[in-house]
């Protein structure tokens, strides 16, 4: 295909952002619909692609709808993007939560609507990079794009907690500095690897991913540059124990960021520690896969737990996210073709529901202005369609089957059965005590603040109405659809996987282990 799709996918909510800024900040309402109109371009370009993709190309896989710009020709940089299987399902997921992040309720918005409405678009276009790259240098830029609005919407747009001393100024700045440590190992090693590729490539630099992967790095090399990426990435992703700032990050941030956040921002972490990490580095991947799983274990238990002390629903659903995250770094561990399927899709069902999840969160605290569960209840009375997105999200999140969230779940377990490794099963059995713990939670916010007497003290609130319909209808939608028909995710994320698995094989066979 000659026309550039990805790059329009790419550039429309940048073009939303531009025409933005020329409308008159009275007219907030006019930036709404720009940004509406633009994110919807980007979602329904992203839709047909991905029905091109499976219907057309999952035979063969490999990247496709490629485009090729050199760029900057002294360090061999090239604007260089396209999609395979699994960054296809990542994009998707971008797309799907950014229309929706654009029409979900958050009271804060009405002070400075316009500014606030130029930088949720470029926060989105910034992460849609990172998925559709296929040079390490562009892949980069647009992680570093992502760092400047986020923190700007959260220390302007964000709230404090009731719960917890943390104000929104310490929320920005704590998940900044974060992200921004993250980002100074990935760039250390990013250069590294540049460099030592150019030596073993005699002299013919590349940031190209695909010839990274290619290059015959010394395992020694690999073990030490995978360890950095690996901190960075992981630190994205909140493993334990770097995961602090993430509940801080979701408690103090708008509600659209909070699903940004939560639904696509951290699976960049996921996504460059596969695409990357794994890819290029193999024989690192091996060495450090048992740490992984050690930590990833930490993430499911240790965040489940904290859950059942909090208070603030946002924190409840900012903790669960940590937790849903080790079952993706137990995929990644198992470092086989079913667990890092399992990963993946595991991504691509949290960031479905987690968007839903704090998009309710969003609106219930619009209407109360309050988070506090001990203060709520029974609103299932007054507000029987939050209610309802509200319910589905908490059954997504516990894996009830029939919904998005439970092939994915169960994929990655058997992948962690199916490796060779008893400590991977030993950590297996133990993450599973997460999944009960994950019930126990969910269910319990959801009795406590819809369910039981009815209050009176909400009488007065409105039920999801006018464009706030549009995140609970597609967002349900979307967590029935990739749960009763898992084969439109399982397929497509196959097919990307592979040869990423294959990889595995070869460095295995070199270094006399197994996996």
């Amino acid at each position: 295909m000659d026309f550039p799709i990805l790059s329009v996918i790419l550039l429309s909510p940048i073009l939303g952002a531009l025409i933005s800024v020329f409308i008159p900040k009275e007219e907030s309402k006019i930036v709404k619909s720009v940004a509406g109109i633009t994110t919807f371009i980007s979602l329904a370009l992203t839709v047909i692609v991905y029905y091109l993709y499976y219907t057309q190309h999952l035979a063969t896989g490999g990247m496709q709808f490629t485009e090729f710009i050199p760029w900057v020709s002294d360090l061999n940089v090239n604007y260089s993007l396209g999609v395979d299987g699994f960054s296809l399902p990542m994009l998707l997921l971008t797309n799907i939560i950014g229309f929706n992040a654009v029409f979900s309720r958050s009271w804060s918005v009405e002070k400075r609507g316009k500014e606030y409405y130029i930088l949720l678009l470029i926060l989105i276009a910034g992460v849609m990079g990172t998925f559709v790259a296929r040079d390490l240098f562009i892949f980069f830029l647009f992680y570093e794009v992502v760092v400047i609005p986020i923190y700007i919407m959260v220390i302007i747009w964000g709230s404090g907690s009731k719960t917890k001393a943390v104000t929104k100024e310490y929320a920005g700045m704590k998940l900044t500095i974060f992200l921004l440590i993250g980002s100074a190992f990935l760039l250390a090693a990013m250069i590294w690897m540049y460099m030592e590729a150019k030596g073993l490539r005699g002299g013919a630099a590349t940031f190209d991913i695909a010839e990274l992967a290619m290059v015959k790095f010394s395992e020694r090399f690999q073990i030490i540059a995978f360890g950095m990426m690996a901190f960075g990435f992981t630190t994205l992703l909140s493993m334990f124990p770097f995961h602090s700032w993430s509940p801080d990050g979701y408690a103090g941030a708008p509600t659209s960021v909070s699903m940004i956040h939560a639904g696509v921002l951290k699976k960049i972490g996921g996504y460059g520690l596969i695409r990357v990490g794994l890819f290029v580095l193999p024989m690192g991947a091996i060495a450090w896969a048992p740490v992984i799983a050690i930590l990833a274990v930490a993430n499911v238990v240790y965040a489940a737990l904290i859950c059942l002390a909090q208070k603030d629903m946002k924190y409840v659903v900012g903790y669960s996210s940590v937790s849903h995250m080790g079952f993706v770094l137990i995929g990644v561990a198992t470092l086989n073709l079913i667990g890092l399927n399992g990963a993946v899709a595991n991504m691509f069902a949290h960031g479905v529901m987690s968007a839903l999840f704090f998009s309710m969160v969003g609106y219930i605290y619009a209407a109360t202005k309050t988070r506090y569960i001990p203060d709520l209840g029974g609103l299932a009375h007054q507000m029987p369609v939050a209610a309802t997105g509200f319910v589905i999200a908490a059954l997504a999140s516990a894996g009830l089957p029939g919904l998005v969230s439970f092939v994915p779940e169960f994929t990655t377990f058997i992948g962690a059965f199916k490796t060779s490794s008893q400590l991977i099963h030993v950590l297996a059995i133990i993450a599973l005590t997460g999944v009960v713990l994950g019930a126990v939670y969910v269910l319990r916010m959801v009795a406590n603040v819809l369910f039981g007497p009815r209050k009176e003290e909400w009488d007065h609130v409105k039920d999801i109405h006018g464009s706030y319909w549009i995140p609970v209808v597609s967002l349900i939608f979307i967590i029935v659809l990739f749960g009763v028909f898992p084969s439109l995710l399982m397929d497509m994320v196959n097919s990307g996987i592979e040869p990423i698995a294959a990889k595995f094989i070869q460095a295995a066979t070199q270094i006399g282990g197994n996996i």
